[in-house]
């Protein structure tokens, strides 16, 4: 490795107390420090007291900055990057100038701390052992339910993070591709309105409907369940292209390719057909 050390500090993603005390100590000891927003970033850092050389590194000029930042590195100064709020680089800026300095050789350390996702994941009462994260949607309907599509059979549960004017618009596309499943939706988390709110999509919806909605939004939704009549249905697929003349194997790979189940739990469970 060479160069300095760059850090992706994850910071609050509401209330600033729960910032961590490694991530005060790495704010307070680096050279610089690569914000999102600089303007935002300074609530957090006059709070604590921290005055370092800022670098605003925006969407729009993350890639230009990122030369910046990684000139800097190069030259034995330490960095570290944060992001409006929670991790860099999940679900915001910060992956480009985390790929430059890795291309560079330089040491990339994390510095963990809030996250959203988690913070929804472990109050949702849905299934946590294995989950799919998609982060946003597309903002265009037919790209948004294209994608939903290709979520269908996913087991595991599924995460999402939504703006507040295409909330209602996802829960609907979600309810129709989906199905009556369970689902949370989790508003403002650690801040003043945090509100959580449980049910089937269509049930979440509609209570949705009737309050104002505004700020930022996870949604969770559980997997599809792949037993009982599912299961009946893949089998009696698996059946049906036999009979055409598809071998076990093969008809056991197609099917669980476009089902979302596992091949080998397919194929066991479909020895008993012929």
């Amino acid at each position: 490795m060479s160069g300095g050390t760059l850090y992706i500090v994850a910071t609050p993603i509401g209330n600033l107390d729960d910032i961590t005390l490694r991530a005060l100590k790495i704010l307070k000891e680096v050279d610089y420090i690569a914000a999102e927003d600089t303007r935002h970033s300074l609530k957090l850092l006059n709070s604590y007291g921290i005055r370092k050389p800022l670098i605003s590194y925006w969407s729009e000029r993350e890639k230009i900055k990122a030369e910046e930042i990684v000139s800097k590195l190069r030259e034995g100064s330490s960095v570290a990057v944060i992001s409006d709020a929670g991790t860099p680089g999940i679900s915001d800026p910060g992956a480009v100038v985390i790929r430059r300095a890795i291309e560079e050789g330089i040491t990339v350390v994390p510095v963990p701390g809030p996250s959203a996702l988690t913070a929804a994941l472990s109050i949702s009462g849905l299934s946590t052992e294995e989950f799919t994260f998609i982060g946003f949607l597309p903002s265009k309907t037919v790209q948004r339910q294209k994608e939903l599509v290709g979520l269908k059979y996913e087991p595991r549960t599924l995460v999402f993070y939504e703006a507040p004017h295409r909330l209602l618009e996802a829960l609907l596309d979600m309810e129709t591709i989906f199905g009556p499943r369970e689902a949370v939706v989790v508003k403002e988390i650690t801040k003043l309105h945090e509100a959580t709110i449980r049910g089937t999509l269509t049930a979440v919806r509609e209570e949705l409907e009737h309050l104002t909605i505004a700020g930022e939004y996870v949604i969770l939704v559980e997997g599809k369940r792949l037993f009982g009549a599912r299961m009946e249905e893949a089998l009696s697929e698996i059946k049906s292209l036999m009979k055409k003349g598809r071998g076990r194997k093969e008809a056991v790979k197609v099917v669980a390719d476009e089902y979302g189940l596992s091949r080998k739990e397919l194929y066991d469970k479909s020895l008993g057909v012929e």
